[in-house]
């Protein structure tokens, strides 16, 4: 190589290297240059927010059957599951000592019944005497007490015959309400009293339910500010364990008093009919809340950002300057959030290229 093309050659690796330099350098200038965006202004429509809630189902009548007095049950004379209606006989206790109790009850009354009439024959006698001078005023004042002793005797006598006989009668155990018979923990010749641990069974009116479910504190307050004023009734539905939805709609018709301090969540009651007995105490679900929204923002789900549990979006201002925005959502369709809180109608967020856009950076809407 000569001394010629070989300067040739040191000049062109120079240029070369000046080149890749200035490509290198300029490639800072191209990645800080603004992102293009798509661009959307929130809109206001209508429409309808769905909400749904964990919920457990309960009869409106949930009735322990208990004896009111100790005994072996003798007789059983329903199944477990069984519909009874009130009044119809479910058990009976061994009724032998308490037949004895009440027999002697009536004894004690006719004894009393006989020793009054003997007291007041004595009182009428001393009264004809007394005006005869016979006998004096001291004596038919102490036969008047005797007898008003013996009538209370006589009082006392039959309030016990009657305790007796309630006792007696207690020996049947019938329905107060009627319903489904629930599991019956005893059998016969067990032994049980009103103080027994368990009850003889469970006895559910099914025909109305109370479902229960709980209600964040957002959602509660967005549900009173709906109620403001209105004085109808909502209607929930209720989706089964299995997926499906019960035929009938509930009315929400209580509301507890206070949150729940370990949750912060309000407990809710909604009643539904049951005509069919299709629902049973025990029974889980989830219920649906529709809410009719007017004059909502909405906002594109293709916008949004989910961290956790918040929903951000980004806003832009005059300069074009991204910000990340917390939104309140009150519900969804299959594109739009409804929002609550966060925006205003006209502003403009960005709805596509968020993977390039970072909080306070500056970008071009596309055109």
């Amino acid at each position: 190589m000569n001394l010629k093309s070989g300067l040739n050659t040191v000049v062109g690796l120079g240029v070369l290297v000046s080149f890749f330099s200035c490509q290198s350098k300029g490639t800072p200038a191209t990645n800080s240059a603004a992102p293009e965006v798509s661009v959307q202004q929130v809109q206001t429509g209508s429409g309808e927010a769905k909400n749904t809630y964990a919920a457990s189902v309960e009869g409106i009548t949930n009735v322990e059957v208990r004896p009111q007095i100790s005994g072996y049950l003798n007789k059983i004379f329903v199944d477990e599951g069984a519909y009874v209606h009130t009044g119809q006989l479910l058990f009976k206790i061994d009724d032998r000592p308490f037949v004895e109790q009440y027999n002697t009850a009536k004894a004690a009354v006719r004894v009393a019944e006989a020793n009054l009439k003997n007291i007041k024959i004595d009182l009428d006698r001393k009264v004809e005497l007394v005006d005869n001078k016979i006998v004096s005023d001291l004596q038919v004042t102490q036969a008047k007490a005797s007898y008003e002793a013996s009538l209370a005797s006589l009082e006392q006598a039959k309030a016990t015959m009657n305790a007796a006989k309630i006792n007696l009668d207690f020996c049947l155990v019938k329905a107060s309400v009627s319903g489904y018979i629930g599991r019956i923990p005893y059998r016969l010749g067990s032994l049980v009293s009103a103080s027994s641990v368990e009850p003889l069974t469970l006895l559910t009116d099914i025909n109305q339910v109370y479902t229960y479910f709980s209600m964040s504190e957002s959602d509660f307050a967005n549900y009173q500010t709906k109620q403001e004023g209105n004085q109808r009734k909502d209607s929930v539905e209720l989706t089964l364990s299995n997926g499906n939805k019960y035929s009938q709609k509930g009315i929400i018709d209580a509301v507890t008093g206070q949150f729940d301090k370990n949750t912060g969540s309000i407990a809710i009651r909604a009643r539904f009919n049951n005509p069919k007995r299709e629902l049973r105490a025990g029974n889980t679900g989830r219920i649906e809340m529709t809410t009719a929204l007017d004059n909502v923002l909405l906002v594109p789900i293709k916008a949004t950002v989910a961290v956790q549990d918040k929903i951000y979006v980004y806003k832009l201002d005059k300069d074009n300057r991204a910000s990340q925005v917390d939104i309140q959502v009150g519900g969804k369709t299959t594109e739009d959030y409804y929002v609550l809180s966060g925006v205003q109608a006209g502003d403009r967020i960005i709805t596509g290229g968020l993977g390039f856009v970072r909080p306070g950076a500056i970008v071009t809407p596309k055109k």
